[in-house]
This record gives structure tokens, C-alpha cells and sequence, in this order.
């Protein structure tokens, strides 16, 4: 059994001060037992508009940013998982970056999201390049599994599936999923499908208004919410366990009984 939590919050392009928002959401949410912590996609820099100055904002991986949520597991002793501006070298685009940072202080894993945001009006591979198609990437904690995605990509059921057949019991999908007309609808229920039809667990934390539609939420493999953060700043915690997940596969065998798989197009 492990204790996950979801942070919610609005990122600003103060990167210090969203670190700092971070490690009180995390400290928050350890306080209370939590072992694994899933912040926002673009928790380091959230603008207004994606310009020169989103790009101008990327770090590498051992970068300042991405040291300082290190210490942060280290300090607080969780796994902590949080989205940002990855410069590449070479490249004048940057990538759209998640880390897990391991409570030994290092890199648990690295997930570059795969399906940019260019829809309902925004262009997000204007500044940002698509990750590559690789094995999914996965971290342990207790014997658990987890796997990571982002945002747009829950639109995309392969991208859960392809993690799922990795071996993931639990998906930590950051997001800022932007408002809009039934935005909010098309989370919840693309969250609680993603976990239904895979019968996972779903650790969805996405960024509060006014950069994001809130509603970060942990679905349990029946698609049960456990635990939700409505509009509010703040963390929500539930456990997951791996006799729940057999449970439900039991009375569900979707996986084993399906008859297709995923191909690359």
C-alpha cells in the first residue's frame, strides 16, 4: 500500500517562488503520510502566453529547478513528480518534461511528453518539441508501480495503455489543463476512463485557476474517486494498494480478455 497525494496549484513565471509553493504542498502532503507527491505540468514556469520567454525559461536536468525538487524529496523523503521547461541542446524548441525525483536526492525518471498541445486554439509545438517515442518509464515505490504522462496525452488512450503493458499500477498524470467550454467535463471523465478501462490507479494534479481547470483528483481501478481538490489550492491524499487492483481485475479482466494491442503509426 502506498499513500499518494495530488498538489494543486496556479504557477506563476516566478520560478523560485513556485518551488517554494511546491515544497509547502509537498511538506503538506508528507506531513499527513503521504510517500509519493504529484505536482502541475509546468510547475517550474506557467505564462500567460507561449512566447520567447517560455522558451527563454528552460533548464537542463541539472539545472537549478530540477535541483531544487530533488532536495525537496530528499528533504521530505517522498517520491515527487512535477513537470518543466527542459532546454535541449542544439535545439531551439525545448521539452515538456517530467521528473520523478527519488528520495535518495536523484532522478527516479524522466517522461518528455509525446502529444503537444495544438488544439482549442493553441499551438504548443510552437515552442515545444514532441518527445520521443520510447518504452515507457516507470518508478517503484513499495511495490508499486507508477508511470507517468501529461496532459494532452490523456486524450490519447494508447499513450495509458502502452504504460499499463510496462507494468504500471499507477499513473501520475501532471497537467494544466487549460479552461474552456466543458474542459472540465472532458478531465473528469477522460481521468476516470483512463483508470476503468486499464483498471489502474490515476493520480491526476493539475494546475488551479486561473492557468488551469483544478479538479485534481485520485481514481481508484474502478474508476472510484477518492480523493478531489475541487478549485482549491491544497493537496489530497489516498492509498493504493495492490489488492485493490487484483480485486477489480478479477471481477474486470478487460486486459487479459482484450484482443488488440498498440502499434506505433
Amino acid at each position: 500500500m502506498v499513500e499518494i497525494a495530488v498538489a494543486q496549484f496556479s504557477a506563476g513565471t516566478g520560478k523560485d517562488d513556485n518551488l517554494r509553493v511546491i515544497r509547502t504542498l509537498v511538506g503538506e502532503a508528507a506531513s499527513r503520510g503521504a510517500r509519493v507527491v504529484v505536482a502541475p505540468e509546468y510547475a517550474m514556469y506557467t505564462a500567460p502566453r507561449l512566447d520567447a520567454g517560455v522558451a527563454a525559461s528552460a533548464e537542463p536536468l541539472d539545472g537549478p529547478f530540477v535541483s531544487g525538487l530533488l532536495a525537496v524529496a530528499a528533504e521530505v523523503g517522498v517520491h515527487l513528480v512535477a513537470g518543466v521547461n527542459e532546454s535541449l541542446p542544439g535545439d531551439d524548441r525545448i521539452s515538456n518534461t517530467l521528473v520523478a525525483a527519488a528520495p535518495d536526492g536523484t532522478l527516479a525518471a524522466v517522461y518528455r511528453k509525446l502529444h503537444l498541445y495544438d488544439a482549442f486554439g493553441y499551438r504548443e509545438s510552437d515552442v515545444y518539441r514532441a518527445g520521443p517515442i520510447t518504452d515507457p518509464v516507470t518508478f517503484t515505490v513499495d511495490g508499486l508501480t507508477f508511470g507517468m504522462q501529461t496532459c494532452y496525452d490523456l486524450r490519447f488512450p494508447e499513450v495509458t495503455r502502452r504504460i499499463v503493458d510496462a507494468g504500471a499500477d499507477v499513473l501520475a498524470l501532471p497537467a494544466q489543463w487549460v479552461p474552456g467550454p466543458l474542459k472540465e467535463d472532458h478531465w473528469a471523465t477522460l481521468v476516470r476512463a483512463r483508470a476503468i478501462e486499464n483498471t489502474i490507479y490515476v493520480a491526476a494534479a493539475d494546475q488551479s485557476a486561473r492557468t488551469g481547470s483544478g479538479c485534481s483528483m485520485i481514481v481508484d481501478p474502478m474508476g472510484v474517486v477518492l480523493a478531489a481538490l475541487g478549485e482549491r489550492v491544497g493537496t489530497a491524499r489516498a492509498e493504493a494498494a495492490a489488492d485493490r487492483i487484483a480485486q477489480v481485475r478479477a471481477v474486470n479482466p478487460a486486459l487479459t480478455l482484450r484482443r488488440f494491442g498498440v502499434a506505433e503509426r
